[in-house]
């Protein structure tokens, strides 16, 4: 059993261990190459996520996704430096929204050299990407707007809000099904696309994606509130001290809206007020990770990591199927 990718995702395969350890190296060398330019300061800035690392989770995904076909073919390892291209492009411009100042263990692009430089970063990524999705046919570039169009629709929707009458649960998945589902589905579709696999093999792996991101986003959620930071890697309540709304709050409002309980509306005006004090927001923290929301916010992670497992039923039996359901068993750990 050897530990791979993000979470600590065992191979217990020699050579899909290989496969994986070997696109993954590939993606890296890609991620740098397409990152380079001949002026030395852009070279700086588009590198500088890049170079902090992450967990190259949807490259794993489109790498896991190619088992499906022939994980050598030649638009693998491209169509996997596009989708993680668009993800850092996104959270260089993510970054200047929510005025973060640090990002993966680094100073963010923004707090290093303003927002309008951290932009432009995004948007240059973005060019690559799509250079890159040129060699790769017509279908791959549609498949690709049509995912990114999804993901900027959330943040537009996110930003908004939901619209009067809606639930705003029900609007936060769908916020996150375009954020975070899209991209993610896409990683799936490319590594089974790309490989070869058939169009069936390739609908369920996208799927699986889809609801595999939702997982993903809902056990950051939960790890805002539940962790530490030794085991998130951020300092807790991150979201909650800037106000982003995340499902344990939300279920946390819809309780106190249906229910009234007073230790419920207590905490709802705790939140809306200055968790800029420290000793505010260390209360907040401890009463919502004891609050019932919480463990509703787990379920719901445990239920799409749960859907995203479904999806793998009519895949052959085979080390990458094992390790697809490991993910979704990844995911739920992360959130307790």
């Amino acid at each position: 059993m050897t530990v791979v990718g993000p979470f600590g995702l065992s191979v217990r395969d020699q050579a899909l261990e290989a496969d994986v350890q070997n696109g993954l190296s590939a993606v890296e060398a890609g991620l740098l190459e397409a990152t380079k330019s001949e002026v030395p300061f852009i070279t700086e800035a588009a590198q500088h996520l890049v170079r902090a690392g992450g967990k190259r989770f949807r490259p794993l995904l489109v790498m896991l996704a190619a088992q499906f076909g022939d994980p050598h073919a030649p638009g693998v390892v491209p169509s996997a430096v596009v989708v993680e291209l668009t993800h850092l492009a996104t959270l260089y411009h993510d970054d200047v929204m929510d005025e973060a100042d640090v990002r993966r263990g680094v100073s963010s692009a923004n707090a290093r050299w303003g927002n309008s430089v951290a932009v432009l970063t995004g948007d240059f990524l973005f060019a690559r990407a799509s250079h890159i999705l040129a060699d790769l046919g017509p279908e791959a570039v549609r498949i690709q707007a049509e995912a990114f169009e999804r993901l900027v629709t959330g943040q537009i929707l996110e930003t908004a809000g939901p619209r009067d009458g809606r639930d705003p649960v029900a609007h936060y998945l769908d916020v996150i099904g375009g954020k975070t589902g899209s991209l993610i589905a896409v990683s799936g579709r490319f590594g089974a696309m790309m490989s070869g696999a058939d169009e069936g093999v390739t609908d369920i792996l996208t799927q699986y994606g889809e609801r595999l991101g939702v997982a993903f986003q809902l056990a950051d959620d939960v790890l805002d509130i539940a962790s530490d930071s030794h085991e998130s890697g951020k300092t807790p309540g991150t979201d909650l001290r800037e106000g982003i709304p995340t499902l344990p709050v939300l279920h946390l409002r819809a309780r106190a809206a249906a229910q009234g309980l007073p230790e419920d509306l207590e905490l709802v005006a705790l939140l809306d007020g200055d968790l800029a004090d420290d000793a505010r927001h260390a209360e907040a923290l401890r009463r919502l990770r004891a609050h019932p929301a919480l463990e509703q916010a787990r379920r719901d992670t445990v239920r799409y990591a749960e859907e995203a497992r479904a999806m793998l039923a009519p895949l052959p039996e085979c080390y990458a199927r094992a390790a697809l359901e490991e993910l979704c068993d990844a995911v739920v750990h992360r959130a307790g």
